[in-house]
């Protein structure tokens, strides 16, 4: 720490006694750092008084401050005096942001009101200019909002100076109104070190008091950005220097020439901020151990944090000196995923959306006996399917919940709020970690502090309104470490570096956006506006940046600049300008380097699986019970047969919020059961066939309720227009079997979802067998015929087998091809029918109705110069290479589905 070595070593040397002195300082890290070095130097005496500036300030002004949601609350009761036809949730859209620039006014200004009534006169001279026309326009806007700021600020700092109450703002306005008194009657001696950025307030104090002798300055400057006017990390202190108050007989301190000196910098390209957090460990092999305690890493993006802390598994002492944001967190995102519920339910109160609870239910920490009810509330509504859930339903199915009042609508927003808190509290005694702990405390805390605050107003506001209240103040907290600052390797965000030195830097995320912040100001203020009276804008904030990126350089001798170079999102991919500048001013060789994804490729390899022992021992089992639908899964793809049908694995059930292909085909499968049932086995009339095509619709809610889906579900969208397409094919099915009888033709009905058991023999000596079973859609007699139909919704496929020629050499492997899938099923329905009905083959007909061309009717399969022998061969020759021990089970490249 060379700078704050300096610093006490001056002190020491000047100072007998320091406890005399008051130490001002940027922030409150580097005090630790203070004692150290004082323990160090063997000081014996008492220590000296560290302060803030902003504590200093407040100190000075006497008056206690009022921020976040007091600010807010007693602002808006200060405005409903002004407009009282805006409710708070509107007030809280715009008011924040206007209160950081009120703030703004009067710690930069001399007078806001001056600030105030120039934005006014801008809107009217840029009104009085052109025909405003509708009342409603943004001209008028502006100018109203404008004319009632006017009246509102000064009278909301009129009400807060009767409660003896500021703004940060006021405080430094009333700082500034006594400095010139404070600086001559205080008898304490203040010590000022490393600034590099003073509102005007600020400034004046400290110039006060070196006017009367009662304070010293220590700035960490450096002859590069000092001495080149183009260097905007130098503009503060370049202005300091022409301070009257550095004469002849107090020196500006200190102006050194360290960063020219020889440093080894690099950057490196990455593609992928988390690929960032993979490079670290490959830096640190090459710091030595004991260098580690003078290393820092400054994350400029605070979400990196749970990476990097991933890669550092090696490093054994850590320190961060930085705080997790809150709002990145499990339980902050299963609150806001409530509050969206909520306000859901505001919008429409008869149901749930399932999307909207699931993830509340998943993030929430849970203990077993939640966690089981959870899980029985997610397999019902995944088994029948229900996108949106009743009131009744949810609380059928998770009403023993421990927080389920959490889920229904609040009586009110006070009640809600309440719940919240109870909510917090129980849930600290349950089985959380440390970070889960934090977290729940953290929010507990907020939730009672909005409470406190919201008791003496009464304000009717929304769970909308209350969401930003909590986000508000979500969004400033984090989850701060534990750890010891004065040893091991040093995580910390780039502000809390200052006044801090170290040999090895390295930075992450050195991206434009990121250093610098750019002109993502939010305010009502223009530049041009903000310029002319003084105020902060982004060019001054990108020199605050500046400093801190060459300071921190300046004194490592090691440098390390990691950028993400993938555009992605907000991401531009862009490198921060600072390190064009380094490579392009500075008088050192920069090393860049590229580093590409260090993330291991997928392996290309497909998957294959031999068939040792216990394989064969599956495959045996297997044959016992031998689907059409396992042979056409094996053609697809052999992997998928091994994992469904022979481990018996399963996909998991998912909601479908748009029917599936799958479900569309037992929706008309259902509904045509419906219909068929009561007249099989009898041959079918005109009237009949007629009176079916009344009972469409209620076949289509029958089918529905088979399925287990909700009538809400076929309401509106495409699943609408599925139900409808449903319908019609059903329609055209019976249509097309009426055709038939008004032609003459005689259809009978056999039997619907026949189920299918036959043995199939591997061997001409019928010893080595399997056992098909299955179930056959519809099997009918036309004319004398039997038919067996399969319905699918896909379109038939080469239903016409002919081999021509090669014959003799394609057809051993004929079914081997899926294409012919369709025909290989079609195969082993003939064989079982007419095996276990006893009916002559040339006397059934197999056929696939398609609803994808429903109007073409039942399409036959037709083995054109093919015996039923020989198809039965081939089905054998599938069989045996499924059986074959030789023969592993190996994934196809591409699966045609």
């Amino acid at each position: 720490m060379q700078f704050l070595h300096r610093i006490i070593s001056e002190l020491l040397e000047n100072h007998k006694d320091l406890s005399a002195l008051d130490i001002v300082l940027p922030g409150k890290r580097p005090m630790v750092f203070i004692k150290r070095i004082l323990q160090e130097k063997q000081y014996q005496g008492l220590l000296p008084n560290f302060v803030t500036i902003d504590e200093l300030i407040a100190e000075l002004s006497e008056d206690l401050e009022i921020k976040g949601i007091a600010l807010w609350l007693f602002a808006y009761r200060t405005y409903q005096k002004v407009d009282a036809s805006e409710d708070f949730s509107g007030f809280l859209k715009w008011f924040p942001t206007l209160q950081k620039d009120w703030d703004d006014m009067m710690k930069f200004s001399e007078n806001d009101q001056k600030i105030l009534e120039w934005m006014l006169d801008e809107e009217r001279i840029k009104n009085w200019g052109e025909d405003l026309g509708d009342e409603d326009n943004a001209r008028k806007r502006n100018l109203n909002f404008w004319r009632k700021m006017n009246e509102f600020l000064p009278l909301l700092k009129s009400d807060l100076r009767k409660e003896n109450i500021a703004t940060s703002g006021m405080i430094y306005q009333e700082a500034f109104s006594k400095l010139e008194a404070f600086a001559k009657s205080t008898q304490n001696h203040f010590v000022f070190c490393g600034f590099n950025a003073l509102s005007r307030v600020e400034e004046q104090l400290v110039r006060k008091l070196l006017q009367w002798n009662k304070a010293e300055t220590y700035f960490q400057a450096d002859k590069y950005y000092i001495d080149d006017a183009r260097q905007e990390s130098g503009k503060f202190l370049r202005e300091t220097i022409t301070w009257k108050e550095f004469d002849l007989y107090r020196n500006f301190n200190w102006i050194d020439d360290q960063f020219s000196q020889p440093k080894n910098i690099k950057t490196y390209e990455v593609s992928g901020n988390i690929v960032q957090a993979k490079v670290l460990p490959e830096l640190l092999k090459k710091i030595p151990k004991e260098e580690l305690s003078e290393t820092a890493l400054v994350l400029l993006d605070e979400n990196l944090l749970p990476a990097v802390l991933d890669s550092l598994t090696s490093v054994e002492s850590v320190n961060i000196t930085m705080g997790f944001p809150l709002k990145n967190l499990s339980f902050s995102n299963a609150i806001k995923k409530l509050f969206y519920l909520q306000k859901q339910q505001e919008k429409k109160s008869s149901s749930y959306y399932y999307a909207d609870v699931l993830p509340i239910l998943e993030e929430l920490p849970n203990d077993e006996i939640d966690g089981a009810i959870i899980q029985d509330f997610i397999a019902k509504i995944e088994e029948r399917n229900i996108v949106y859930i009743s009131k009744n339903l949810l609380a059928e199915l998770l009403g023993k919940l421990s927080y389920f009042q959490l889920l229904q609508k609040p009586e009110s927003t006070q009640n809600f709020l309440d719940l919240l808190i109870k909510f917090c509290y129980e849930l600290k005694f349950k089985e959380l970690d440390d970070i889960q702990y934090e977290n729940v405390a953290h929010f507990e805390k907020v939730f009672k502090v909005i409470k406190n605050q919201l008791l003496p107003y009464k304000i009717d506001i929304k769970i909308e309104t209350l969401e930003v209240l909590i986000n508000q103040l979500v969004n400033t907290e984090s989850i701060d470490f534990v750890g010891e600052p004065l040893a091991g390797f040093q995580i910390m965000g780039l502000l809390e570096t200052r006044l801090l030195n170290f040999k090895n830097i390295i930075l992450l995320s050195v991206n434009e956006g990121k250093l610098p912040l750019g002109n993502t100001q939010n305010t009502y203020i223009p530049f041009d506006v903000r310029k002319n009276f003084g105020l902060n804008t982004f060019l001054e904030n990108d020199s605050i940046y500046a400093y801190h990126f060459y300071r921190l350089i300046q004194n490592s001798e090691n440098v390390h600049l990691l950028y993400n170079a993938l555009s992605s999102g907000v991401n531009t991919g862009e490198k921060s300008r600072f390190i064009t500048q380094l490579e392009m001013e500075s008088p050192h060789n920069i090393e860049h380097i590229i580093i590409e994804n260090t993330s291991e490729p997928i392996s290309q390899e497909l998957m294959k699986i031999e068939k040792n022992e216990a394989v064969m021992q599956l495959l045996n089992e297997w044959k016992n019970r031998v689907s059409a639908s396992h042979l056409v899964t094996y053609l697809y793809n052999p992997i998928d047969f091994y994992l469904n049908q022979i481990l018996k694995t399963r996909e998991t059930n998912e909601i479908e919020e748009e029917l599936s292909q799958r479900n569309y085909g037992n929706l008309v499968h259902y509904a045509l059961q419906f219909l068929h049932e009561p007249i099989k086995g009898k041959i079918l009339s005109i009237n009949v066939l007629e009176d079916l095509l009344q009972k469409v619709d209620e076949s289509i809610e029958d089918a529905i309720e088979k399925l287990k889906h909700q009538s809400e579900f076929y309401e509106r969208g495409m699943n609408f227009i599925h139900k409808e397409i449903a319908k019609r094919v059903v329609r055209n099915i019976v249509e097309y079997d009426l055709e038939l009888v008004k032609n003459g033709s005689a259809l009978t009905i056999i039997d619907l979802e026949k189920e299918i058991n036959c043995d199939f023999y591997l061997d001409e000596n019928r010893t080595d067998k399997i056992s098909f079973y299955g179930f056959i859609d519809r099997i009918d007699r036309l004319d004398g015929v039997t038919r067996v139909i399969d319905y699918k919704t896909a379109k038939p496929k080469k239903l016409t087998v002919s081999l021509g020629k090669n014959k003799e050499e394609k057809l051993p492997e004929l079914f081997f091809n899926d294409d012919y899938k369709q025909a290989l099923q079609l195969s082993i329905y003939k064989y079982c029918i007419t095996n276990s009905l006893n009916i002559k083959p040339e006397n059934v007909e197999t056929a696939i109705w398609s609803f994808a061309e429903v109007n073409n009717g039942p399409q036959n399969l037709n083995f054109i110069d093919i015996e039923d022998s020989e198809v039965e061969d081939s089905i054998r020759n599938l069989i045996a290479e499924i059986l074959n021990p030789d023969v592993p089970f190996e994934e196809k490249e591409k699966v045609s589905w």
